[in-house]
């Protein structure tokens, strides 16, 4: 094979990871680069092409790859465009698989982040062998990417499954990176988290570790430390936040009778704090025909490796 390999690149709201694969999927070499430091779209593909030039040399040129394969919020597997991302630092539509073509001189794809992560899940992971799925990355923001009977759902324009989008609270919601108010994106991401505890402190006199930090520095990974040493207030946040999405997966389900639902990004790591309350609150609102049929799973692939692969799997088809 004159090109054996292609490039995997998952952009996240915070980093963005990207690296080398091999015909038979193994990720051969990986780095990373901050996303969220670039206000600049030009200086941030600038940035890729001195870090990614590194793992290419290292395996043997420019010639040796066949094409890049993006994953990217509100990425658009039919035009190449990143369209009004919200939790990226340009706005607007960035012909990005074009400007990641034009620097390398090697063809470009791109499809949505939670898209690819999925077809990395479907071909390597928990979804191995499974036809109809429903991936959710709870990251930054929540992604989702929808498998049926094989094939990940695009839609008309190329953007079906904005799960994270859908209204799981209709009056006096949160507002949303997208300017829509009551997103699940906004309970339910690491941000969401966030939000949730800043709530609960204010609103309440209840005693917790969380409070040792300022409101405003407050992180998941912070409100999971605390719950891990029984701080209550933390485990009421990992319910409440299970609460919002279990009964958001029951509606999920109604659309396209996956037979898993997977988790997968930073707020998975949470384990039982955020799966138990989510499968609870599925099934006390699940229509009777799906009760107890769909599983709720977490990915089984490396956090960053899940969504390199698959979008290193566009590029070969390219």
């Amino acid at each position: 094979m004159n090109k054996p390999y292609v490039v995997g690149m998952d952009m996240g709201g915070t980093n963005t990871v990207f690296g080398i694969v091999d015909a038979r999927g193994t990720v051969i070499s990986k780095s990373a680069i901050k996303t969220s430091t670039h206000d600049d779209v030009n200086l941030y593909i600038n940035d890729i092409y001195v870090e990614l030039m590194k793992l290419i040399n290292t395996a043997g040129g420019i010639e040796k790859i066949k094409g890049i394969g993006i994953g990217a919020p509100n990425g658009n597997y039919y035009t190449g465009n990143i369209e009004f991302a919200p939790n990226l630092p340009w706005k607007g539509v960035i012909p990005f698989a074009n400007l990641m073509a034009d620097k390398f001189g090697i063809p470009a794809a791109l499809t949505n982040d939670a898209n690819a992560a999925a077809v990395g899940e479907m071909t390597y992971g928990a979804a191995h062998g499974m036809k109809n799925f429903i991936m959710i990355t709870l990251g930054t923001g929540v992604g989702s990417g929808i498998v049926i009977d094989g094939k990940v759902v695009y839609g008309h324009d190329g953007f079906a499954g904005e799960l994270g989008h859908v209204n799981v609270m209709r009056n006096n919601g949160r507002l949303c990176g997208c300017g829509r108010t009551g997103c699940l994106e906004a309970y339910a991401s690491a941000t969401g988290v966030a939000r949730s505890a800043r709530e609960i402190l204010e609103t309440s006199n209840k005693l917790s570790l969380l409070r040792n930090i300022p409101s405003a520095d407050i992180t998941s990974k912070d409100v999971f430390d605390a719950a891990m040493q029984g701080d209550e207030v933390a485990k009421e946040i990992f319910n409440f936040t299970g609460k919002i999405l279990g009964e958001a997966f029951s509606d999920f389900v109604a659309f396209s009778a996956p037979e898993a639902i997977i988790l997968f990004g930073g707020l998975s790591k949470a384990g039982d704090l955020i799966l138990k309350p989510i499968v609870e609150n599925m099934e006390k609102n699940m229509l009777n025909i799906w009760k107890g049929k769909v599983k709720v799973l977490f990915s089984e692939l490396k956090e960053d490796d899940a969504a390199v692969l698959g979008a290193s799997a566009l590029a070969w088809e390219i």
